[in-house]
């Protein structure tokens, strides 16, 4: 069966801080309601100073969610770790580990974006060094242990509830994120369907003598709406695929690979395009029962750029409903 995840990341190109208010309520609400209806995991992530209000600070999103949930998993994809305080962001992965007794994913990226780079001060340059600080600091922290950082003793307390630590894996599309994961034994999470870069991890595991794995997005991982009437959705919702497709190409480079990269530029080339599409119940189960792709997974994502809170909770109703009850394998 394939995984199933709901994508929130809040965009509303239009927000007030109380349409937004009533956005991020309605995000937890529709978490709670997927943790008894089969959903695997809630996924957000982290991006800063955008114009569309795309969320900054994915962990207090995280532990709402822990706190309407019992079961579920929520994965933050990716945090951009040069930008963390290293001692701090091991005290609040911990925590949350503690409040969701395991439920917690965390990928760590370095982002692609210098204007993020520059708003918090830190060096685009040295983006590289600190990404490794951070990832050796983070698994020195959780043992509970002094250890030394930057010339001084200290220790983090509390310990996760997971051991050795919370689930943290490399995010990544270069030589580069891979031999940092292999180096450090972690697991690796490609953005994109890369089976080369996945050689190459192995390969450097092989080398530095570590073990890892890797979380390898599907060769099509489409961000996907459901409705009875996808004409009608097109027709009538279209533009909130679009902004959010054009607003993260604009972020992107000839260098970064994703998996949920558009280039369309009208509602109608996004549509053919394929990387955002709204199936009909029938629709979705046919692409995940006949997928021979063993990585497979159906990611709704109910609130895209802006989508109308009612609309998101229609096509949440028809996962659960129309879908999630006849995937097989």
């Amino acid at each position: 069966m394939p995984v199933t995840v709901v994508r929130f990341n809040l965009v509303d190109p239009d927000g007030t801080p109380e349409s937004l208010a009533d956005r991020y309520g309605a995000a937890v609400e529709m978490a709670k309601y997927c943790d008894g209806a089969g959903v695997n995991s809630i996924q957000t992530e982290e991006h800063h100073g955008a114009d569309n209000n795309w969320i900054p600070s994915p962990f207090h999103f995280a532990g709402a969610v822990f706190g309407a949930t019992r079961t579920i998993a929520v994965t933050v994809s990716a945090i951009i770790g040069p930008l963390h305080d290293p001692l701090r962001i091991a005290e609040e992965i911990a925590v949350l580990d503690l409040i969701s007794k395991g439920r917690l994913v965390t990928v760590a990226g370095i982002g692609y974006r210098p204007a993020e780079y520059e708003a918090f001060g830190v060096e685009w340059g040295r983006r590289g060094k600190l990404q490794d600080q951070l990832l050796e600091t983070l698994l020195k922290a959780w043992t509970g242990e002094p250890f030394d950082y930057q010339g001084r003793t200290v220790r983090v307390t509390p310990r996760p509830y997971t051991q050795p630590n919370p689930l943290l894996l490399v995010g990544g599309s270069s030589q580069a994120a891979a031999r940092r994961a292999a180096r450090l034994g972690l697991p690796f999470f490609p953005s994109a369907h890369m089976p080369e870069l996945e050689a190459y991890y192995k390969a450097k595991l092989e080398e530095y003598g570590t073990e890892g794995w890797t979380m390898m997005p599907a060769k099509e991982t489409p961000l996907l709406h459901l409705s009875e009437d996808p004409d009608h959705t097109w027709a009538t919702y279209g533009k909130h695929f679009l902004h959010e497709a054009q607003m993260y190409a604009s972020w992107g480079s000839k260098d970064i690979k994703s998996a949920v990269r558009s280039h369309a530029t009208t509602v109608a080339e996004l549509r053919e395009e394929g990387v955002y599409r709204i199936l009909t119940p029938d629709e979705c189960v046919d692409f995940a029962n006949n997928s021979d792709d063993p990585m497979t997974s159906l990611v709704l994502h109910p609130l895209c750029g802006g989508m109308p809170i009612d609309e998101g909770w229609r096509s949440l109703h028809l996962l659960a409903e129309s879908v999630l009850p006849r995937l097989t394998g």
